[in-house]
């Protein structure tokens, strides 16, 4: 008979005696327990006692936290957090050298733990570790230590960071600001500094007095990939928290400094590979780079602003060749009807009105000028090259910038925040300080190209538009490393290319309509379903990686979870560190059998999501989390590290519960397995030769393996 629910067998060590193993029940008040605990060891004072887990990160077992135990946990009875602060606060303050050092690096472990945490705020430890620093007499391994409390304690938000000092800003700020310091003592200084920036806004204009980024660019050109990643954070939540007036006088001081050259030396073409921080630090980069195009894209045009109709002029100018111009007035203003019509603005008496509407309103504009100006002979051939052709064959250029200025905008999302957890940079961008600029002038030449190879007319404006758009998007999806290669992979996806990649597309979709093909459709689709479910559940049994999301990104944690070999148990458990393949069932401590799961539940229904902002930044991650509710009010939380880790799990997990598989990546599946089947299957039978004697009966066309490669 299984034990009731609310019992737990588990271990209990404490040092020099031998462990005791107990029968944990639920319903016991803690303290009980570890009464009982005490007393079999002969231990007085059990109000002066708690416990541990004695693996990973031995946190404290509260009444809130404990139902998280489970069967077989080694715990460890240990003197209890708020006799722990008290005793770290005095050895921190003693005047052993030795004593404090090894008081503040059991300190700086225990800060991870929340309830540790509260009891040594409350006796006022964070502000004895900040007299540490501002005395400035601490240095080395005892600095390091006395930084990484702080900010593991400043991390669970229970002191606000407004009431971090001046002279501490000022203490972190010199570390920072040295040429020669620790690399453990940097990283801790910068993290406290991002961390300030991004929870405090007085704090941000405090820093932002004692850190300029122009200081910050000398730690992008060492080796020490952890400390790159750190500065380029800082730098972004300054770039993030400064206000509109000042983002764009960063920007010019961050191009003076040659930052994107750095950026694109040190980091991008250094000799490590990118790291997953990393990349996501150059994509938040990226996207508060091309934040500062939002003011032009929405930025209507003033018909009546003389120096922004003198901007259309010069396109014309540049095009036509003003110098000679009608004197008269009425000659001149048929000349410039005439010259906006062959420029393809759609009004051509005003065309300042083509500008009005935003997005892309002025950035428009801008773009015209630069390729005007900068690729005077390609801008010049396309416009001349236009008003040459039929009337219904010509490009409009004024109409085609526009619209694809508005298309760029949605594409690289100009405007809107980085996603939390996306690592989605694009090294070309690093590659110019014009990028914007230059990624346009590539694609205008390629709308033109697209344009021709369609032999489109006016009315087709929307459908060239959308090729391009695909053109685009297939390109930047390569991840080219610079704007040549760009036009290398666009030159592979013309519209003839385009065209082929969408009939092989829509193969899976739109084959075989006909109803006798619809029937055998219909009688393959459970084979092929049992073959998707069992390489899902082969897949959960190799088992995935996933991240702990914490307030700090960079220190990572990891644990892992797969399925036992006979689909019976969840095994999983911590890990130090991201694994290299599979790990063992040994090492993952805990587990949930298959039969007390009651159901998955994904997106804004799991528990770990509820209490999450529905800012954009955390709308992904909002994307890729699910969890298992099982007995008797319990859950296991995932943030898959990707969409198909998050199909592969959520699709595995129905499976195992006899649920359907409901993903778009089973969907997808689907319908290209059954139509490989089918076509198999037909090709079968064009080969049959009918014979005189009636055949025996053939057998099944055995299934083929279905197989991923998961690199």
């Amino acid at each position: 008979m299984p034990p009731p629910a609310d019992i737990v067998k588990v271990a209990i060590e404490w040092p020099g005696a031998n462990a005791q193993l107990i029968e944990m029940d639920q319903k016991r008040p803690l303290s009980s327990i570890i009464r009982e605990v005490c007393d079999g060891w002969s231990l007085s004072g059990a109000e002066q006692f708690a416990l541990r887990y004695a693996d990973g990160p031995q946190l404290y077992i509260t009444e809130q936290s404990r139902g998280e135990i489970k069967n077989g946990t080694i715990l460890r009875l240990a003197i209890s957090p708020a006799r722990a602060a008290r005793q770290l606060l005095e050895r921190i303050q003693s005047h052993g050298i030795d004593a404090r050092l090894e008081a503040l690096k059991e300190l700086a472990k225990l800060s991870a733990d929340p309830t540790f945490a509260a009891e040594f705020i409350n006796m006022e430890g964070i502000g004895t570790l900040a007299r540490l620093v501002e005395s400035g007499t601490h240095f080395g391994e005892m600095l390091a230590f006395t930084l990484t409390a702080f900010l593991e304690l400043m991390d669970h938000g229970i002191v606000s960071w407004d009431l971090i000092s001046l002279s501490f800003i000022k203490q972190i700020a010199g570390y920072v600001n040295q040429p020669m310091v620790d690399v453990s003592i940097l990283q801790r200084s910068l993290a406290i500094l991002e961390s300030m920036v991004l929870n405090s806004h007085s704090l941000y204009h405090r820093v932002a007095q004692e850190i300029t980024v122009g200081q910050l660019i000398g730690h992008l050109q060492v080796s020490n990939q952890e400390i790159q990643t750190y500065a380029i954070a800082l730098i972004n939540a300054l770039f993030l928290k400064a206000p509109e007036d000042r983002r764009q006088e960063m920007a010019s001081t961050l191009a003076q400094k040659h930052l994107r050259s750095i950026i694109l030396n040190h980091v991008i073409r250094g000799n490590r590979p990118i790291k997953a921080e990393m990349a996501h630090q150059l994509y938040v980069l990226q996207v508060l780079t091309f934040n500062l195009l939002e003011e032009r894209m929405m930025t209507k045009m003033d018909p009546n602003d003389q120096v922004q109709r003198d901007i259309i002029f010069e396109l014309r100018r540049i095009a036509f060749d003003g110098e000679n111009d009608p004197t008269g007035t009425e000659k001149r203003k048929a000349m410039y009807t005439k010259d906006y019509k062959m420029l393809g603005f759609t009004n051509h008496v005003n065309p300042a009105m083509d500008f009005t509407q935003t997005p892309p309103g002025m950035l428009a504009l801008d773009n015209m000028l630069y390729l005007a100006k900068v690729h005077q002979d390609t801008y010049i051939r396309i416009v001349l090259e236009n008003s040459s052709r039929e009337d219904k064959h010509e490009c409009p250029f004024g109409r085609c910038a526009i619209e694809l200025t508005r298309m760029l905008c949605e594409i690289l999302q100009v405007g809107e925040l980085p996603n939390e957890g996306c690592n989605d940079y694009h090294p070309m961008f690093f590659t110019h300080d014009r990028a914007w600029e230059e990624f346009f002038c590539v694609c205008i030449q390629l709308l033109n190209k697209t344009w021709k190879e369609m032999r489109a007319t006016a009315e087709d404006f929307n459908k060239v538009m959308q090729v391009v758009r695909e053109q685009i998007t297939r390109a930047l999806a390569m991840k080219p490393s610079s704007l040549d290669q760009l036009k290398n992979k666009l030159r592979g996806l013309n519209y003839s290319e385009i065209l082929r990649l969408r009939q092989s597309e829509r193969m899976s979709q739109d084959d075989f309509q006909s109803p006798p093909i619809i029937e055998l459709r219909e009688r393959i689709q459970p084979e092929i379903l049992e073959l998707i479910k069992q390489q899902r559940l082969n897949r959960l049994c190799e088992g995935s990686c996933f991240r702990k999301l914490g307030n700090r990104r960079r220190q990572e944690k990891f644990w892992f979870c797969r399925l036992s070999l006979n689909h019976k148990v969840l095994h999983y458990g911590d890990l130090d560190e991201s694994p290299q393949g599979e790990v063992p069932f040994e090492l993952l401590s805990d587990k949930i059998p298959v039969s007390d799961i009651k159901s998955v539940v994904t997106g804004k229904d799991c528990p770990h999501m509820k209490e999450k902002s529905a800012l954009k930044q955390n709308k992904e991650v909002l994307e890729l989390a699910f969890s298992v509710l099982y007995d008797p009010d319990e859950t296991l939380n995932f943030v898959a590290p990707n969409k198909y880790e998050y199909c592969i799990w959520t699709d595995g997990l129905c499976a195992l519960l006899g649920r359907e598989m409901g993903s778009d990546l089973t969907r997808s599946d689907l319908d290209t397995l059954i139509s490989m089947e089918m076509k198999l299957r037909l090709l079968d039978l064009e080969n049959i030769t009918i014979p005189e004697a009636p055949p025996p009966v053939p057998k099944e066309p055995s299934s083929y393996n279905f197989t991923y490669n998961y690199s």
